[in-house]
């Protein structure tokens, strides 16, 4: 089944096969980004025209600019980032490497939370342009959402290049249409029936009251600022460009900036010119598309490519996640699973989490954008500040060549991002910040304590190399085998057979269910030639595993301390995979029960049924 929906296994020597070009990583690992437009504006009006009406739209322009600068501080600095760190894990490696492990993981832990808002809001924002062009799916937009990301997680377990391939349709469709929207609004200039457009009481607050307005636009300013996350995502996977792989991130990084500034400026710009207001049914590009085209081919045509982007922009999430998370787990810092790449060459274990962890808040919130839009920039603007803070820091203390202009660029993106995160620390703290405020020390909390177990678990099994010449693998202890069965039948005599193989001591073990069935199953092993013991323990209560765990606990199969007990479980395996439904595997059971038992191993014998047709051997199993 894996096979049939993922693919075929990949080989670790395919991995180079596995990178993208330029053309395929820019959509890829850009989406986000790009995909901002089609909810930072939305973002922004929020912010001011319940208060300000009509008064919003002469500050949207520079509200806009200010957004587009900070974009460009970004794409400046991150692109020294690929420079200096080519091995990939971005603003995480920056701060470790140049501050202190701490704030390396404060990092880390901002950006795998940013990473998973970043999945829930895409997806969200995709399901709101889908339903705003058919409302009558609206109460659906939870399944909806769900249903995307699960058709992402799938889409990604395909593989790397797969997966560019699959979602760089969708970005380039998209910003085909919105330059066509963009060309077509700027050309009719307004002049055009706008009864599609939603009205709304403009607010009686004035224009000149200064402390309001300030208020107003750093509350406007850090909604908007949801246009710049996912500006990191391709500095934390530069290694899957082809060579060379930094090069190439650094020219996608030139594209991205150039695509943001059309699309974003010239969304904002059209909002001046038609005046959307803010709704939960209808977005904003929706609102101007309708005013501009009509609700016509070309309506439909540009909600599609939007709901296809903002599902796919999700996307960046999925290329970065794996690969952050992959790099902190290879220091130790998360469980090591997630460092081991599947059989299609991609961190499996990190898209699984993450698309789980995206489904969660989209049940959580309801699939509401605007609802997970205050959680979703402070993570990615702390990760930002700590990234500036650690390359100004580099440079002053390597001073390569150049190095003071590279500083000076770093130190200016510092202050800013640094302002900017506590501008949206405060003004979206009731709004939802909060939570990810507590939890970014929690998850790292979490992660200190997993390398401090790694630590501790090795520190414990590590062998000096001088105590190597001196130690014996000659075993130290008696062995003692104990064979659980429910009938006698061919499987234990096999298994019988086998375990005297091993050792002499040797203990068939029988749980009576019912009274009577220990009698039967005694006089049939009178008729063995064996002086294998067959231990019986009635169980009232019709529990195999407890009476097998206290027998194991007990001294009644006279081992001594320091023995080691096996536990072998005979177990027959059926030709087809359904036919395993039909069977009871009381050795699973058994297993966990005995896992964490000292100086007990538990062994599984498989013996093969051939059961064609059903409830016939094709040959004779049973041992002669």
């Amino acid at each position: 089944m894996a096979r049939r929906v993922l693919g075929a296994r990949l080989a670790t020597s395919q991995l180079s096969g596995e990178k993208y070009s330029v053309f395929w990583g820019l959509p890829l690992l850009a989406s986000d980004a790009i995909s901002s437009v089609a909810y930072a504006v939305d973002e922004i009006l929020w912010a001011l025209v319940p208060a300000i009406g009509l008064l919003s739209y002469f500050w949207i322009p520079e509200i806009a600019g200010v957004i587009v600068f900070l974009l460009l501080v970004l794409t400046v600095s991150y692109r020294q980032i690929v420079d200096a760190y080519p091995g990939g894990g971005g603003a995480y490696i920056v701060a470790k490497d140049n501050l202190k492990t701490t704030y390396g993981l404060i990092v880390g832990a901002s950006l795998s939370v940013d990473y998973i808002l970043t999945v829930a809001v895409s997806v969200s924002a995709g399901t709101a342009a889908i339903t705003s062009a058919f409302p009558s799916l609206f109460t659906h937009r939870v399944g909806i959402a769900i249903t995307i990301i699960v058709l992402l997680i799938i889409g990604n377990l395909r593989g790397v290049k797969e997966s560019s391939r699959w979602f760089g349709f969708p970005t380039y469709a998209f910003l085909a249409a919105i330059i066509v929207l963009i060309v077509s609004g700027i050309m009719k200039g307004g002049n055009v029936d706008k009864s599609d457009i939603p009205s709304f009481p403009v607010s009686d607050v004035a224009f000149g009251t200064q402390a309001v307005t300030i208020f107003l636009l750093l509350k406007a300013f850090s909604s908007g600022c949801a246009a710049v996350t996912g500006v990191e995502a391709i500095a934390d996977a530069v290694p899957n460009f082809k060579d060379p792989a930094p090069k190439n991130a650094k020219i996608a990084y030139v594209l991205l900036a150039f695509a943001v500034f059309i699309t974003f400026g010239g969304v904002a710009y059209l909002s001046t010119i038609y005046h959307p207001v803010p709704s939960a049914q209808q977005t904003v590009i929706s609102q101007i598309a309708s005013a501009v085209f009509g609700k016509g081919i070309i309506f439909y045509s540009i909600q599609a490519t939007t709901a296809l982007l903002l599902a796919m922009a999700a996307n960046t999430a999925f290329a970065g996640f794996p690969t952050l998370l992959s790099i902190i787990a290879q220091d130790g810092y998360a469980p090591r699973q997630l460092a081991i790449r599947g059989h299609r060459l991609n961190f499996s274990n990190g898209i699984a989490v993450l698309g789980l962890m995206a489904i969660f808040l989209i049940i959580v919130f309801q699939g509401d954008t605007h609802l997970l839009i205050p959680l979703y920039a402070v993570g990615v603007f702390t990760s930002f500040t700590l990234a500036q803070f650690g390359m100004l820091a580099r440079w002053l203390r390597m001073k390569p060549k150049g190095w003071r202009h590279k500083a000076l660029i770093n130190g200016i993106g510092a202050v800013i991002t640094l302002i900017t995160v506590i501008i949206i620390g405060i003004e979206k703290f009731t709004s939802g910040a909060w939570i990810v405020l507590l939890l970014i020390p929690l998850i790292v909390m979490v992660m200190t304590r997993i390398k401090e177990h790694y630590n501790s678990v090795a520190k414990q099994l590590d062998i000096p190399n001088d105590r190597l010449s001196i130690l014996s693998l000659e075993a130290k202890y008696d062995h003692h085998l104990v064979v659980p069965i429910a009938s006698l039948n061919g499987l234990v005599v096999l298994a019988m057979r086998y375990a005297r193989s091993l050792t002499p001591n040797v203990v068939a073990f029988h749980v009576e269910t019912y009274a009577g069935e220990a009698d039967k199953l005694r006089k049939k092993w009178q008729l063995l030639d064996t002086d294998i013991p067959l231990v019986i323990k009635q169980s009232p209560y019709r529990e195999i595993v407890g009476p097998l765990v206290e027998y194991i606990d007990s001294e009644e199969h006279a081992s001594k301390p320091g023995d080691m007990i096996t536990v072998l479980l005979p177990q027959f395996i059926v030709s087809k995979g359904w036919e395993m439904a039909l069977h009871n595997n009381t050795s699973i059971f058994i297993a966990n029960a005995l896992f964490d038992k000292r100086h007990v191993v538990v062994s599984v014998l498989p013996f093969y049924l051939e059961d064609l047709p059903i409830g016939r051997n094709k040959r004779e199993n049973t041992p002669q």
